[in-house]
This record gives structure tokens, C-alpha cells and sequence, in this order.
């Protein structure tokens, strides 16, 4: 796991190499073990192509530096990830003739580019993201693993393109327009996040997961390899006892594979059904007792702590928990934001950013269970939804709009989960239902907050999917794998981990147990019953007894609390930037209902919040209304919440 970024211009806008050790400074926290530059110029002396590396060595450690050359030295890479079959393609490449001078995955990856060229991203499983010179025809080949659990930013200019690992290092690049990006800031108020392969910034994007690209004179062309293989209707062909056990094959092998290490691994364990699924496997695997990480806070209700003592004592793991303060929460919250690039659409992503500075003080990768819901069906909207659509079909509209809908907008404040429920109900088409269980806003929220009309695009959140032939929780459960999970969790992952250099890898995200699962049937994966049934004889009962519930933290307790004091410096003082894009009234509004505990504002004051921050920290240059800001292109700074 590392930092790469880098460059191709025409020689007209050359810089120097020196420029490259600007880019890899601001990402010296995803490789502490070392960097490393290459420069040149095409034959022609047209184009100059840069590559750097910051490294966190796992695996080989003292023989894998990079940027890499071939042994023949016809190719040059920069790559950063793990190729957890490497051991298999290395024996694979050996009988075809290749040879290698280290013990790396990296090696292997420049050996699987010369015997197959474009077409080696089709046999690795793993996570990646990488950039290879090929000097025989003077290209470049740029690639992302198949679910996006690598980052890769590009900014394209006329004359050429940088990438880089993570996006605050672009925005080291002499004269970028630092532009808000309008529709991505829309996209983030409605759904909390910002869809791939937007960004917030509209001249940096993402090269979108299962995608590569390859740069010949002057020309960048990008494909697709991969997608989730259910959204092509996969047959599902085996019966439920088979799905058990080939579940059992399969992500037993996940996770032996995810375990080649040369440094020190552990596991984070939440207490839930799949960190737990995966610690069980992992003790089947090593000899030694596994060191395992939980994070809980300190108020009651809100802590799974006591589940995963449970777990850490049954299999006896070397364990460690991290009590997250309100102060450590609000303290941490600058810097964890200023690591990702982008607001933190979920609170969750700083606990996690505690944990992984806990865990980086013995080992350097951790094993999650990052993806079990995605990929064998365990959110709640995935069993609800089919019930959602009998309902429509059973009660008329109007007994609903009239009767039943009012009585469920005025729930107490306490029945949060019934009142998102209520909203669902509302909806009969599906892609705007799908928003609400996201927690995004309405379309009414949306035109109150926002001063202009609801965008017609955001109707429609599957742009890349027209297969008919899914139904509704296939389709949901696509999104997830296609939106939700790199645009978000995959990416929250990365920096909050990395932000340490510790490298995270996630069994359950397999390539190959992947197209595994597209084979069982629709009952095996609802509500991930089928790991259930695996897990029967492994787990304590009281944790395969556990529904979702998802990792809470509490911020309406906060935000009325302690923390009272950091969302009012955010939002209600003079200088917010947010108060310029936004209704302040509607602002007030939400953050006196929600401090009189009148009604739960949580997720929406904490996404204007982040925004907030965002824009304090990144300084976009924006227009909304005739209104621009001054002094777009200074520096990102500092930014510190008070707490007095």
C-alpha cells in the first residue's frame, strides 16, 4: 500500500523533478517507509512522463522500492495495492519464460503487463491502482481495481494529465482551477455523498473502479473491465446447502490469501457478523493469537464494545479497544477531514480514524469486514423494500397521503427509525426510495435549503444500470457495489487508514468470491443468511443472533451536548460559507428543532457541517448567485473547531 502520482505534458509545460516531491509530500503518511521518482522524455522529446512513489512496504520489504523498471528495462511502474495472488501468476509467468529479481507483487504485476498487456488487470484479485510507461511505444497504461478499493484522481489538461493517490496533492498543481464543482456539491446535499467520478473540485475526477486507460500521443482513452456480475442477471444455479459450502471454500481462501505479509497484521472487530466471521477465519489460518481492534464511546446505548470482547475472548486474539471522548471526536474531526479530500459523509469515519492510529502502533494491515452487506444482502432496505411494494400495491394513495403518512411524520423524536420508514412509504418509485434509506434529503428539504428546484437528474441514480432482468433488491444491492461503496465506505477506508499507513484489506470484496455469490440463490443472500449458516458452529450464539445495526455514533447526543458549541461555530457564525450556498433560515430552523430535540437533524446538520469544513479547509473558488469568493488559490490550511 502506498501514495503514487505523476504526470505527462507536452514540453512546453514541462516542470522539474523536484515538482514530483511536492506531490508525494502531501501524501508522505501513505508511505513512511520511503519514495522514490522517475523521470523522461518520449523518443520524440514531445511529452515529459514523471512518475513517484511513497511506500509502505508489506510485502518484500527491502526489495520492492519503486517506480520499478523491468528486468529488460521496457517498462517502468508506479503502483499502489496488493496482488494477493502474486505467489500463483509469479508460477504462472515462471513457465512462460519470465524471470525476477525480487520478491515482490510489484515485479509480478510488470511481468503480467508484458505477457498480457492490457488484459492482466483480468487476472489479478486484489487492490489497485497503478500507472505503467511502457517505453516500446511510449504509452502509458493506467489501471483501478475492480470495486475502487484504490483511489486514483486525474486532472486533464490540454497538453497532458497528473494523477495522483489522493486529491489534496492536484491541488499542488500550478495554475488548477480550483472551481467548486455545482453538481457534485447538489449531489452531495441530497445523498450525502458525491457519486463517482465527480469530485467537488470540477477539474479533478476519478478514474472509476473496474476502469483503465491508456495514454498514446497525446490521447487518453478509458474502458471499462469489470462489473458486479448479478447486473447482468448471472444464473444462479446452486442450491442453498451448496451455497453454504461454497461460501465456506471460498472466503476461507479470501482471507488465506489477504494474510501474505512481511510486516505485521491484525484485525479490526466490531462484534458484528462479519469482522467476527472473518477473526474466526483468520484463527484457522495463523498459529499465533491475532491482534484485533474495537472502537465504542463512552456514552451508553451507543458502544458495541462488549459484543467484541465477546468475540476476542472466544478465540482468544491479543485485544485492544479505543473509548473515543466527545474532545478526542471534535479534536480529530479537522485532520480527519483534511485526510480524505472531501467531506466525511458519515461520523463513523473518525472513530475509525482513532482506531487505525491505535492499531498502526503494532501493525501495519489490518483485515475488515468491509463489503459482507453489499455482497450477501444485510441491509435492512434490502429485506424491507419487496414489503414496501406489496404495501403500495395494497393500500390506495390517497388512504396513505391522508391518513397513514401524517401520523408517521409526527413521531416522537425517539422513533427516528420509523419516521425514515414513513418516507420510504412515501415514495412508489423505487430509485427516489433507494435515496431516502441513504438518509438523504427530500425534495422539499432540498428546495428549502438549497433556493433552487430539485434537479431532474438526481431522479435517476442508476445511469450505468438498464438491466431489466434485476429486481429491486438486486438492483439496490448493484448501486451499493458501484456508488455507495467506492464513492464512500471504500474510500472513507482508505484515508482513514492510510492517514497512518496502515493497510486495510477486505476478504469479503474478492474478486473471485464475488462471482461466487452471483451464483446463490435470492434466499442465501437476504439478510447474508447464508454466512449466517457458515458461521453456526464458529460464533457464540448471542452474535449470530445480532441484527444490524450499524455503527451509531452518537451525535444527537453530542450536538446538544459537549459538541453544541462546534456545529454553532460551523453553521450560525457570521463568516460560515455555507450560509452564502445555503437558506440560513432553513439552517436555524434545523439546529433549533434539533437542539430543543423537537425533531433529529442529525445526518443533515452533520453533512452541512462537513461542507462547512470542507470549504474552510480546501478554499474552492465558487459562484452561487452572482457571489464569488476572493483568494481562491490560497493554500489549504490548518482549520481548528473551538470548543470555548
Amino acid at each position: 500500500m502506498c501514495g503514487i502520482a505523476g504526470w505527462v505534458l507536452a514540453n512546453r509545460h514541462a516542470l522539474p523533478e523536484s515538482f514530483l516531491d511536492v506531490l508525494l509530500e502531501s501524501m508522505e503518511h501513505r508511505g513512511p517507509d520511503g519514495s522514490g521518482t522517475f523521470m523522461e522524455w518520449t523518443s520524440d522529446s514531445r511529452y515529459q512522463i514523471a512518475l513517484g512513489h511513497r511506500r509502505l512496504a508489506i510485502i518484500d520489504i527491502e526489495g520492492g522500492p519503486q517506480p520499478m523498471a523491468d528486468g529488460a528495462d521496457v517498462a517502468v511502474i508506479t503502483y499502489n495495492g496488493e496482488i494477493y495472488n502474486y505467489l500463483e501468476l509469479r508460477q504462472e509467468l515462471e513457465a512462460k519464460g519470465h524471470t525476477f529479481r525480487t520478491d515482490s507483487d510489484t515485479e509480478v504485476l510488470l511481468e503480467a503487463y508484458k505477457a498480457w498487456g492490457e488484459e492482466c488487470v483480468l487476472h489479478f484479485r486484489g487492490m489497485f491502482a497503478f500507472v505503467i510507461y511502457d517505453r516500446r511505444d511510449q504509452s502509458l497504461f493506467l489501471a483501478r481495481d475492480h470495486f475502487g478499493k484504490k483511489p486514483f484522481y486525474l486532472l486533464e489538461q490540454a497538453d497532458g494529465f497528473f494523477f495522483a493517490s489522493e486529491l489534496p496533492s492536484l491541488l499542488n498543481v500550478p495554475g488548477i482551477n480550483k472551481e467548486l464543482n455545482q453538481s457534485a456539491f447538489t449531489n452531495y446535499l441530497v445523498d450525502r455523498y458525491v457519486q463517482g467520478p465527480d469530485t467537488l473540485f470540477s477539474a479533478i475526477r476519478k478514474l472509476s473502479p473496474g476502469c483503465c486507460a491508456t495514454w498514446r500521443a497525446g490521447v487518453l482513452k478509458e474502458h471499462r473491465y469489470y462489473s458486479p456480475p448479478f447486473s447482468t442477471s448471472a444464473r444462479q444455479n446452486l442450491s442453498y446447502e451448496d451455497s453454504v459450502d461454497a461460501l465456506r471454500e471460498g472466503l476461507s481462501e479470501a482471507v488465506a490469501i489477504r494474510l501474505r505479509s512481511d510486516a505485521p497484521y491484525g484485525a479490526f472487530l466490531s462484534g458484528g457478523l462479519d469482522s467476527s466471521a472473518i477473526v474466526a477465519l483468520m484463527t484457522r489460518h495463523v498459529s499465533s493469537p491475532i491482534r484485533t481492534y474495537s472502537v465504542g464511546f463512552e456514552e451508553d446505548g451507543y458502544s458495541e464494545l462488549g459484543y467484541a470482547r465477546e468475540v476476542a475472548d472466544c478465540f482468544e486474539t491479543q485485544h485492544q479497544e479505543v473509548v473515543v471522548s466527545t474532545d478526542e471526536f471534535f479534536d480529530a474531526w479537522p485532520d480527519a477531514l483534511a485526510k480524505r479530500g472531501a467531506p466525511i459523509s458519515q461520523s463513523s469515519d473518525i472513530p475509525l480514524f482513532l482506531l487505525a492510529r491505535a492499531a498502526r502502533r503494532d501493525v501495519k494491515m489490518v483485515l475488515s469486514g468491509e463489503g459482507a452487506d453489499e455482497l450477501l444482502g444485510g441491509y435492512p432496505k434490502y429485506q424491507a423494500d419487496p414489503w414496501i411494494s406489496v404495501y403500495h400495491r395494497l393500500v390506495p394513495q390517497s388512504v396513505h397521503r391522508y391518513l397513514l403518512a401524517p401520523a408517521l411524520s409526527h413521531l416522537p423524536y425517539s422513533m427516528q427509525r420509523l419516521k425514515v420508514l414513513g418516507r420510504a412509504l412515501d415514495e412508489r418509485d423505487f430509485n427516489r426510495r433507494l435515496r431516502v434509506w441513504f438518509g438523504g434529503l427530500s425534495r422539499e428539504r432540498f428546495e428549502q435549503l438549497s433556493r433552487k428546484p430539485f434537479p431532474n437528474s438526481q431522479d435517476d441514480v442508476f445511469p450505468f444500470s438498464s438491466d431489466p432482468g434485476l429486481g429491486n433488491a438486486r438492483r439496490a444491492r448493484f448501486f451499493d457495489q458501484t456508488s455507495w461503496l467506492p464513492d464512500n465506505l471504500l474510500e472513507r477506508g482508505d484515508r482513514m487508514l492510510m492517514a497512518f499507513g496502515v493497510e486495510g484489506r477486505m476478504p469479503f470484496m474478492d474478486v473471485a468470491l464475488t462471482d461466487l455469490a452471483a451464483t446463490f440463490p435470492e434466499r442465501a443472500v437476504s439478510n447474508k443468511k447464508v454466512l449466517r449458516s457458515l458461521m453456526q458452529d464458529l460464533l457464540p450464539a448471542n452474535i449470530l443472533a445480532r441484527k444490524k445495526a450499524g455503527f451509531i455514533v452518537p451525535l444527537d447526543v453530542w450536538f446538544r451536548g459537549r459538541g453544541r458549541t462546534y456545529i454553532q461555530d460551523l453553521l450560525a457564525s457570521n463568516d460560515s460559507e455555507i450560509r452564502r450556498l445555503c437558506d440560513t433560515a432553513t439552517i436555524d430552523l434545523m439546529l433549533s428543532e434539533h437542539l430543543s430535540e423537537r425533531h433529529n437533524h442529525q445526518q443533515i446538520l452533520w453533512s452541512l457541517a462537513n461542507m462547512e469544513l470542507f470549504l474552510r479547509t480546501f478554499k474552492p473558488s465558487m459562484a452561487h448567485e452572482g457571489l464569488s469568493r476572493a483568494n481562491s488559490n490560497e493554500p489549504i490550511r490548518e482549520v481548528s473547531l473551538s470548543s470555548h
